[in-house]
């Protein structure tokens, strides 16, 4: 039977997000680690670390330990995690609560037996593994269990995850290095390559989220931002346009279509139709880029939606499996099994 404090947990590569039974969302914090760099003593995590990024001495890193959707340095992502269970669930518990846990889909099976370890050191009583797939479906309202075929793309930070899902199964997936942190990098290259300005992750981050846009905008967007004028060395203000952000996404773009295209001429017939009749829906961060959904329905004759709320749908996913053990417990994969080594 679930416990008052059951947990769920998207751990993603630039959030980490808890659901609390009960409660709903409970923790949002940035997937960020502070360390000095000679003694690897950690300093910070969370917001706190991620206020430091670009802005540290030389001897304190401020790492994003989960990049590309897969883990860099696990002994910083337990930490992370054991900390922010901590956080959400307090040290104080009468009975050890029970996790759902939905991990990016690069993480390999060693990482998946050894985040369920660490969620038992941070005082869960048992973990349980989401596809994220299934997760986000999930948290968007999705009839997962019906005889017709549904397309998902999550777009987080670090990689997109598609699949088209059928009879509450993952029937065709993939998982693309495109994400937010691409686009990100595609802007800073852009604007290198052809102002001379040099920018920092958190720059771009803000050019793409207040002005950004896949498809050319009817009204022109401006937007002030400083950074390094790579001829003279020297801090430069420039204003960058909509226009420019556009030009600078393209490539990320098409990657992003291209795997879609991909799943779909990998979609059996049947399943392929009912996804033409009701479309594809966009969930996770990325999906809310300004013009995505109408780039992507041009361009592959499909229609797209984006999710009412697709930076939560992985955790509200988790967290409506967590409210409903009994209907939709049949989701989960046992963690239990994982430890014992039967996956």
């Amino acid at each position: 039977m679930a416990g008052v404090n059951d947990i769920g947990i998207d751990l993603g590569s630039s959030h980490v997000l808890i659901y609390m039974k009960g409660k709903g969302i409970i923790l949002r914090e940035a997937s960020v680690v502070a360390i000095d760099r000679d003694s690897r003593e950690i300093i910070a995590f969370g917001e706190e670390a991620s206020r430091m990024i670009g802005r540290t001495p030389g001897n304190i890193l401020a790492l994003r330990p989960l990049r590309d959707g897969s883990i860099t340095d696990y002994e910083l992502v337990s930490f992370m995690l054991k900390g922010f269970v901590m956080k959400a669930i307090g040290k104080h518990m009468f009975a050890r609560p029970r996790a759902i846990l939905a991990v990016p889909s690069a993480v390999n099976e060693m990482e998946r037996r050894s985040l369920i370890s660490t969620m038992f050191d941070a005082g869960m009583r048992r973990t349980q593994l989401l596809n994220r797939s299934l997760a986000a479906a999930l948290g968007a309202g999705l009839p997962i269990d019906e005889a017709y075929g549904t397309m998902i793309v999550d777009i987080s930070a670090g990689v997109t995850d598609i699949a088209v899902l059928s009879f509450g199964k993952v029937i065709v997936s993939d998982c693309i290095k495109v994400g937010g942190d691409r686009f990100d990098d595609a802007i800073i290259r852009h604007l290198r390559r052809k102002h001379n300005l040099l920018i920092g992750e958190r720059t771009a981050e803000e050019l793409k989220i207040n002005i950004g846009s896949v498809i050319p905008r009817t009204e022109q967007l401006y937007m002030e931002v400083t950074g390094r004028n790579l001829i003279t060395g020297l801090p430069k203000t420039m204003r960058i346009t909509s226009d420019d952000v556009t030009e600078a996404l393209d490539d990320p773009l098409q990657q992003l279509i291209e795997g879609i295209h991909g799943v779909l001429e990998h979609t059996p017939a049947e399943l392929a139709a009912d996804i033409f009749e009701y479309g594809i829906l966009l969930s996770g961060g990325g999906a809310e880029l300004f013009g995505l959904c109408e780039a992507i329905a041009d361009t592959l004759k499909v229609p797209c939606s984006c999710a009412e709320d697709p930076q939560n749908n992985v955790v509200i996913g988790c967290g409506r499996a967590i409210e409903n053990m009994a209907d939709l417990g049949k989701f989960l994969d046992d963690g239990r099994r994982r430890m014992l080594g039967r996956v």
